[in-house]
């Protein structure tokens, strides 16, 4: 077996529905995490907020019904797809992997924990590099198993949230009390150090907060896990490479699966539109699972559109190149618009609003993101994530023939 080392693949080597896919996704994400940072993180993704009002109304259940926890999804499966190209072109080269992969992760953890300490509380690139490490236990898994098995893992994550609603509810009413004043004291806790602290009182915050989301591996992890196998699966199947092999999976999934999301996801609305802070038991529990389920299919579905637009959907592409640096940038320029050591627009700007700034942020990214790789091969981001990967330095610079 060959004993060559990795390195960065040529730009012709990239899968351009990938990238297509990426920059969707990312758009998603952005128009998500618009309520949590323009207010307290765990005040956002609780559903359809009661207090806006009007166009504003509007806006927070369009993000809550059609992109809260499909476009997250969506980049988590994508994520799962690049680690079965990784792996394919391994094996075909005879090339040691593991290696390689381990090295990765380790990189994608260190940018993520300095996103969440340094930037905001928000980040997902920590879950992702953790998972990671699990997900190299299935490359060897048959490929026919990983959407079973990607299924089991995320729908698992639902079932043991039932659980859980089923033992909080046999709680004292005293302790569930306890917990609902709790998360309010969490709450104001990150409105005055977000939207009126000093950037160390804001990272002490964001260290707090790094805990918490850390013990929430506990229900996020494996639905994270599922699509990344559910992703590896469109991959070595060649799905997203050659879907034209795959018409009728695709046709399922955008007038079937979609459709049935929706539905479902406005069932978990119908049930229960917003979740007070703290608030844990049966209707809430039977509403996460509604929505989980919503976002599984629903991602699905915008998977399968991004797969038949893909050649509308260019122009993302190169934000989808640089998806890393392009979210490292939402946070810092989020954070810097809206937190006190910012411009302190900290809970100030209405619903419709946030969408608004969040479509324009993303447009600019997608012009620079076109400029940027006309001239340099990667991300700035990118680049230092392929460095430490591939401990050498990769050139930066285009040369005279692209």
């Amino acid at each position: 077996m060959s004993t060559t080392v990795f390195q960065p693949i040529a730009a012709s080597e990239r899968i351009a529905t990938l990238d297509v896919l990426r920059g969707l996704a990312l758009l998603g994400i952005l128009l998500m995490n618009m309520e949590a940072f323009s207010g307290p993180l765990d005040l956002s993704f609780t559903g359809i907020d009661p207090h806006w009002q009007g166009v504003d109304r509007w806006a927070d259940g369009f993000v809550y019904i059609f992109v809260q926890g499909k476009f997250f999804t969506l980049f988590s499966l994508l994520f799962g797809a690049g680690f079965a190209v990784m792996a394919q072109r391994a094996e075909v080269a005879g090339r040691d992997f593991t290696r390689f992969y381990l090295r990765r992760s380790l990189a994608l953890l260190g940018i993520g924990l300095l996103h969440a300490v340094l930037l905001w509380s928000g980040d997902i690139l920590t879950t992702y590099a953790l998972l990671s490490f699990v997900l190299l236990a299935f490359r060897e898994a048959p490929r026919n198993w990983l959407p079973a098995l990607g299924a089991a893992a995320y729908l698992g994550a639902a079932a043991l949230m039932l659980l859980l609603g089923v033992l909080i509810a046999m709680m004292p009413a005293d302790a569930q009390a306890g917990q609902a004043a709790s998360a309010l004291v969490d709450i104001a806790a990150q409105r005055q150090a977000y939207g009126h602290g000093t950037y160390l009182q804001a990272v002490a915050q964001r260290l707090a907060d790094l805990r918490s989301s850390l013990g929430a591996l506990l229900i996020v992890g494996p639905q994270v896990l599922g699509m990344f196998l559910i992703g590896a699966w469109f991959a070595r199947s060649g799905a997203i490479a050659q879907p034209q092999q795959y018409r009728r999976l695709f046709a399922r999934l955008r007038w079937v699966a979609w459709p049935a999301g929706l539905l479902v996801m406005l069932l978990s609305v119908r049930l229960l539109a917003n979740i007070a802070p703290g608030r844990f038991d049966m209707q809430t529990a039977t509403a996460y699972v509604l929505t989980a389920l919503a976002g599984l299919l629903m991602c699905l579905g915008y998977l399968a559109w991004g797969v038949r637009w893909s050649a509308r959907l260019q122009w993302l592409a190169p934000a989808g190149r640089m998806a890393l640096s392009n979210y490292l940038v939402q946070s810092l320029v989020c954070t810097l618009v809206f937190y006190g050591y910012g411009l302190g627009r900290f809970e100030q700007m209405g619903r419709a609003w946030q969408l608004l700034f969040a479509l324009v942020l993303f447009l600019v990214q997608v012009v620079v993101s076109g400029w940027w790789l006309q001239r340099f091969r990667f991300g700035p981001v990118e680049w230092l994530w392929r460095a430490a990967t591939y401990l050498q330095v990769p050139p930066m610079r285009r040369d005279a023939r692209g």
